[in-house]
């Protein structure tokens, strides 16, 4: 009877030791990692936040169905923000405290972002390729925070430069909604706007709901702009530039970020926004259909779905797939700390995105590329890349 005992009690601890790598780790068990996302469903970039989403589903789907990482199946979890932040924050509170997430991915919005960071950092739940460009996506405390791909800053930046390159431009303005994400775009407009010696003309701000651009760009034609950054909504870009062209003025250049660079932007019937320029951290999914690896995807994509895949399904797929590596990298006892160590360790030329992606202790962004496109005949057309 006491060797019956003592064999159980053994066993017992020697369980207990399986379990004692991850028994204090939120959102870990033997079979399951939770994974949550705050994203926009239903608001002004749901066009961003909807395909997203299903991207990254499709690839969980795929290493589900194969075994999970280590054993263990991934569960996405994902809360709509509509692109409001007291809603993003009711779901940050329920994926941290009810369904106790181990890392988010791909959520959505920088003032959402930012506002979830005072939950996220004192848990140093790791916060992976979030779908904002911003600078503060890195902001201390940086060693949970990996981001995917260039900044606004940096993209603002190279657009102006290349724009005013090409086309001898001297005065150079800004539209854009009054919030971290626009005053970011709108401050490295002014900074590139000196540093190049020319003349910062006018900038006009905007809520995230208004459609009525007339009065606001009749007084940036007023100031003689040739190139306007935009920080709006998907279909407020869309209608700028729509309406601009309604009210004759077809000399400025407009200049959108990643967070315009859509192909549903580019691809608005009637060519209403041929010409509109983009400077984004990767390149347009469709003009590379006929490659392999993104023909392949795009097919995947919309045999899942029924629904022709974007750039922003793409990025989804690829940030699930980091977050995989990562979670391969750490091993089967899996801690923050571990994963943080696999995130760092990751380098690897991603074939859907055409980039190299690489990460490091003192590097927490992935891919560095600045693609310059340009709107053609209902597409992006790359112009060049930095």
């Amino acid at each position: 009877m006491t060797k019956v005992t003592s064999v159980l009690t053994a066993a017992a601890l020697a369980v207990g030791v399986g379990f004692s790598a991850h028994a204090d780790t939120q959102g870990v068990s033997d079979t399951e990692v939770v994974i949550g996302s705050v994203n926009d469903l239903s608001g002004i970039f749901a066009a961003v936040g909807v395909p997203a989403v299903n991207g990254a589903n499709l690839r969980f789907d795929e290493i589900n169905a194969a075994g999970g990482v280590h054993g263990r199946q991934i569960r996405f979890v994902v809360e709509d923000n509509g692109y409001q932040i007291p809603r993003a924050m009711q779901g940050y509170n329920k994926l941290l405290n009810r369904d106790k997430v181990f890392a988010m991915l791909l959520s959505l919005g920088t003032p959402m972002n930012t506002a979830g960071f005072k939950l996220l950092d004192p848990k140093g739940i790791p916060n992976i390729s979030p779908l904002s460009a911003s600078v503060q996506m890195l902001q201390e405390p940086a060693h949970n925070k990996f981001t995917g791909f260039s900044s606004y800053w940096d993209q603002v930046q190279a657009g102006v430069r290349y724009l005013a390159g090409e086309f001898d431009s001297k005065e150079i303005c800004s539209m854009y909604i009054p919030s971290d994400f626009g005053k970011e775009i709108s401050d490295s407009t002014k900074a590139i706007t000196s540093s190049l010696g020319l003349s910062f003309a006018a900038e006009t701000t905007h809520k995230p709901d208004e459609l009525n651009f007339v009065g606001s760009l009749t007084k940036l034609k007023s100031a003689g702009c040739d190139i306007v950054t935009m920080a709006l909504g998907v279909r407020q870009g869309i209608t700028v530039v729509g309406t601009a062209k309604k009210l004759g003025w077809t000399d400025v250049k407009f200049l959108n970020t990643s967070a315009g660079f859509l192909g549903v932007v580019a691809a608005v019937p009637g060519g209403v926004t041929e010409g509109l320029y983009a400077s984004a951290g990767w390149v347009d999914l469709t003009a590379r259909a006929d490659d392999e690896v993104p023909a392949k995807f795009m097919a995947d994509y919309n045999a899942k779905f029924d629904k022709p895949a974007s750039g922003f399904s793409m990025l989804g797929y690829t940030a699930a797939d980091t977050l995989i590596r990562a979670l391969e990298a750490a091993g089967p006892d899996l801690t923050q700390e571990a994963f943080l160590a696999g995130m760092e360790s990751l380098s690897y030329f991603d074939a859907l995105t055409d980039t190299d992606i690489t990460y490091a202790a003192d590097d927490h962004r992935g891919a560095d590329d600045i693609v310059i496109s340009v709107v053609e005949n209902g597409m992006w057309r790359e112009l060049s890349r930095q």
